[in-house]
């Protein structure tokens, strides 16, 4: 068994694996994985980016922006994710399984910052035993990154406009789930800069619907001839 799945604390495990579609088929599950994503994402973004800038001292900016996105694209999570054992162990309602949950990216990404979240609570808030386990992962496949200017996400780009042309405080993100089943649900997200709405996009999830705000948001500027 991988050691990201070596928990004292078992129920908490059990929460990270726990997706909504299983909690609405059993009620008396309780609390599913979405706050415990959260902190995961959290986590792994500033990991990867510590790793990065140690690993690559030469690297600029925008080189190790490129390359972080690539490192924890959804792909790549859900392909952590099945490295490690998570995917059959993810816990989903029937409706997601008979729609291929176990194999969806999507899930599978997001279970992997869940476990990721609550593995750093399981070892008393200690950010080196997340280290341990994910810098392996991250060894694993860096040198094999394709760098290019599309591993930038929307969302950085976006923002990378918004510090160059704006101001330095970054876009703000409103998601809200506006209906679905809940093995599929569907959310809208609207980013803002400084109260100003500049795009608006839909998702399965809150990072699909902000990722699809932000290529709203940069399609607008295109249009205005305010970026190439």
């Amino acid at each position: 068994m991988h050691n990201l799945l070596i928990f004292k604390t078992e129920k908490l495990l059990r929460q990270a694996l726990t997706h909504r579609s299983y909690v609405n088929e059993h009620p008396e599950e309780g609390e599913q994985n979405e706050r415990l994503e959260f902190l995961g994402d959290a986590i792994l973004n500033f990991l990867s980016g510590e790793y990065l800038y140690k690993r690559y001292p030469e690297k600029e900016e925008d080189e190790l922006t490129r390359r972080r996105s690539a490192l924890v694209d959804e792909k790549q999570l859900a392909k952590f994710a099945i490295e490690v054992g998570l995917d059959f162990r993810m816990r989903l309602g029937q409706g997601a399984i008979r729609d291929g949950g176990f194999h969806n990216p999507n899930l599978l990404s997001s279970t992997f910052e869940a476990v990721l979240g609550a593995y750093y609570l399981d070892k008393n808030s200690n950010i080196e035993a997340v280290r341990a386990i994910v810098e392996p992962l991250f060894d694993s496949v860096s040198e094999k990154i394709v760098v290019s200017r599309s591993n930038v996400d929307s969302k950085n780009r976006f923002q990378e406009w918004v510090q160059r042309e704006i101001g330095a405080n970054p876009p703000k993100y409103m998601t809200e789930q506006i209906g679905g089943p809940s093995h599929a649900p569907e959310f809208v997200a609207k980013v803002l800069v400084d109260g100003k709405e500049y795009g608006i996009g839909k998702g399965r999830n809150k990072k699909e619907a902000e990722k699809d705000a932000a290529e709203d948001a940069l399609a607008k500027l295109k249009k205005r001839g305010l970026l190439e």
